[in-house]
This record gives structure tokens, sequence and C-alpha cells, in this order.
């Protein structure tokens, strides 16, 4: 596909075409995106943006998270072609983790879409609490 602008209805019909209509789970849009929707992939990736960092140092910059966790998605980020992973043979091994070429870019949309969560994240606490008071 193009970067033309096309309505849903046109994207689904090409979706479904792309894969013959039979598994329409295959959406190719889906299936990026579920990758980087965790809570803490596009952390990770800014972080990862900055400079590479060993497995010690991503888990002290983010302190809340679980080593599991940080495993867990660095392991999913790596899976998806985003972060590469190289052991170094030292005593104890160390393991340092960075950006691939499709992690790089795949940076810049995800950092305008951090840069606008920043700014609206007020406006969208308020909205929640509006819509959360006319529930109540």
């Amino acid at each position: 596909m193009d970067g033309k602008i096309v309505n849903l209805k046109s994207k689904i019909e090409i979706y479904k075409a792309m894969t013959d209509g039979a598994n329409f789970a295959d959406c190719p849009v889906r299936d990026v995106m579920q990758g980087m929707n965790g809570k803490w992939s596009p952390l990770l990736v800014t972080a990862l943006a900055e400079k590479p960092y060993r497995f010690g140092e991503l888990r002290r910059l983010v302190p809340d998270i679980s080593q599991r966790m940080l495993t867990q998605t660095l392991h999913e980020l790596q899976r998806d072609g985003y972060v590469h992973r190289e052991v170094f043979p030292t005593k104890p091994p160390s393991v340092e983790y960075s950006l691939t070429d499709l992690g790089r870019s795949m940076f810049v949309p995800l950092y305008q879409l951090v840069q606008w969560a920043e700014l609206n994240h007020d406006a969208v606490r308020e909205a929640r609490a509006a819509f959360d008071a006319a529930q109540a």
C-alpha cells in the first residue's frame, strides 16, 4: 500500500484481498501495532533510541518494571525485529540491547505519539474524569 489516505472501508477491503478474505486476523496494522501496544514497549524503545543499554541499566532506568516483565518485553521487541540483543563473552556474560534499523525507523512516529501524549495528558485525564462523573 502506498502513503495515500483511504477510508476505513477501503482499507478493510484491501486487507481482505491481501489475505484472500480467509483470515482477517492477519491485518497488517493490528499485527504490527500489537507489538507496540504494551505498557512497557514504548518506554523501552524510547530509552534504546538514546543509546544501547545493558539489562541492569534498563532495570534501574525503569524502576517499576519487574525483571520478568523487562525480560519478556525485550524478548517481544527482539522477536518483532525492533531490538538487537548482543551477548559479550565476559565473566559473568554481559548483554546489551540496542535498536535495529527497523526499530529506529519505527521510533520516528512513536516519538511523535509520545510528544502528543505528554502535551495532551492533562486534557485526557480531564476528559476521563468528566466521563466518569457523568456515568456515576
